[in-house]
């Protein structure tokens, strides 16, 4: 999660015009309406919601400090504060709807004055917003924060006269998130639009314990390391499958690199002394290339998929936990059919369907 902050500073201090005396006029502030100076390319701002601490008011102003001093005054926009707020960005945004949609949250946006002796009044503005996405599931994620503040100083008259400052705070917030935005868009994994995948079939340049399946390195009874357990069977094989995961970013496209691995530990392969001939080695070789089918179903089950960009682990969890039962069901019926490679005919289909499915498979890697 990127939390980005932004602070910006008018100049060190603005006098702002007014009559010189020490009462601040009670009457509202108007939010003039400003056109913003983007077009945004990449969002629209969805909704704004009020998350201030304090609704009453955006301007506090008070004397400064005495033996008795008076409560601080306050004053809002005309119509309610943060009803100008919201008012001023849906009439100066352009709303693009076929783009992002970003919920805006006020978090602050407040003004505090203090009155001198000398009339003059000094002033301090803050405005804080958080900016969040919408996903396609309807949750909100949250992106980045602006932290916009400002100094001031006026000789009392009109409180109108502040009005350009709180304004600019407020659409400098707008140009920081569409700046942002524009920079993000392309690679930042929040914001990504799709989700494309790739497969890669894993292979060990320095084979060690782990044999991992290629049609050209079938297995040899040089394989199997393992300790010979007390079994009826003469050698057994354990062959799995797995996957590694990495995610990048372009164009504004989730790059999904599903790295397949079909593998057997050697120290996991065993067989009895005297048993190592060729129809048995046909036998074990074909439990490692019924699980390197189950890993091609594994990627047919994913690109039938339609990925959302905000959960596309789910899914592939999902149908990695299928390819792993439809594996376990398919090793399990291979040795009941064949009665372990003792049933010699049934043994002989089962290498004809295996053939078949391999033959499609390396058609498709050409």
């Amino acid at each position: 999660m990127n939390k980005l902050f932004f602070l910006f500073l008018l100049s060190a201090v603005l006098l702002l015009p007014g009559f010189k005396r020490a009462d601040i006029q009670s009457d509202l502030i108007v939010l003039k309406d400003e056109q913003i100076p983007v077009i945004p390319k990449e969002f629209y701002i969805e909704n704004v919601i009020d998350e201030r601490h304090d609704k009453s008011a955006v301007v506090w102003s008070s004397n400064i400090p005495a033996e008795s001093n008076p409560p601080a005054k306050r004053y809002d926009f005309e119509g309610g504060g943060f009803r100008a707020i919201k008012g001023f960005i849906d009439h100066n945004l352009p709303k693009n709807r076929a783009l992002r949609p970003i919920i805006i949250r006020l978090k602050e946006f407040r003004a505090g004055e203090l009155i001198l002796r000398d009339g003059l009044i000094n002033g301090d503005v803050s405005v804080v917003m958080s900016f969040n996405i919408v996903k396609a599931d309807g949750d909100t994620l949250h992106l980045l924060d602006y932290n916009g503040k400002a100094k001031y100083s006026r000789n009392g008259g009109l409180l109108q006269d502040i009005e350009p400052t709180l304004r600019h705070l407020l659409v400098n917030g707008l140009v920081y998130l569409n700046t942002w935005m524009n920079k993000q868009a392309a690679t930042n994994i929040n914001l990504a639009k799709a989700v494309e995948v790739t497969f890669t079939d894993h292979a060990e340049k320095t084979e060690e314990d782990t044999i991992y399946y290629l049609f050209k390195r079938p297995l040899t009874w040089d394989d199997f390391r393992g300790k010979v357990p007390q079994s009826k069977f003469d050698a057994e094989v354990f062959a799995t499958i797995g996957y590694n995961e990495k995610t990048t970013v372009t164009n504004g496209a989730i790059n999904l690199e599903l790295d397949i691995k079909v593998c057997i530990p050697k120290n996991d392969c065993w067989v009895k002394a005297g048993k190592q001939n060729d129809y048995a080695l046909n036998h074990e070789q074909r439990h490692f290339d019924i699980a390197r089918i189950v890993a091609e179903h594994f990627k047919q089950r994913i690109r039938a998929e339609n990925l959302p960009v905000s959960n596309y682990d789910g899914p592939v969890n999902v149908d990695y936990l299928e390819a792993y039962r439809e594996m376990d069901s398919l090793q399990k019926q291979y040795d009941a059919e064949t009665n372990h490679g003792g049933d010699h005919a049934a043994q002989e289909r089962w290498n004809e369907r295996i053939d078949k499915e391999l033959k499609a498979i390396k058609s498709l890697s050409h």
